[in-house]
């Protein structure tokens, strides 16, 4: 049984360090029952959270939506986000929300300089319509859906 669509389902990313492991995995499971909220009930409309060691180590989930959640010096995929995707809202050099809406593989990443400021990168993506927007740019009916 397929549990996993590339092209629906959003793998939320937190880091594998302990630092990350508190705080940041709390705040990725915060942000995946927002995801699944939105999906209506669709069977692959939804998230699943992992850890970044486990994402990198297998290719086969980099073709999914992703959002990273926590900072570069916590969580892999972030550091990698970080220097790829352009900054969509930012508040005092603290908080940082970065996304990539163009891209066939839709990715944002949602750190901050501590605990507190990643939880307001979160409240301004969901807060601010940048989720809705994301996911709509995944959810949109694609015509290969329709056959």
């Amino acid at each position: 049984m397929k549990l996993l669509d590339p092209n629906e389902t959003v793998l939320v990313v937190h880091g594998s360090a302990e630092s990350a492991l508190g705080r940041d995995r709390d705040l990725a499971f915060a942000l995946q029952r927002e995801i699944d909220a939105r999906g209506n009930g669709h069977t692959y409309r939804r998230a699943v959270v992992v850890a970044d060691a486990p994402f990198l180590e297998r290719p086969q989930l980099h073709g999914h939506p992703t959002i990273a959640v926590g900072g570069p010096g916590v969580n892999a995929v972030a550091q990698q986000f970080v220097g790829e995707l352009a900054t969509a809202w930012q508040d005092e050099e603290r908080s940082f929300v970065q996304i990539d809406l163009e891209s066939e593989v839709k990715r944002a990443t949602l750190w901050g300089m501590n605990g507190d400021a990643t939880a307001q990168a979160i409240d301004a993506f969901i807060g601010q319509g940048m989720l809705d927007v994301f996911l709509d740019r995944i959810w949109r009916i694609r015509p290969s859906a329709l056959v």
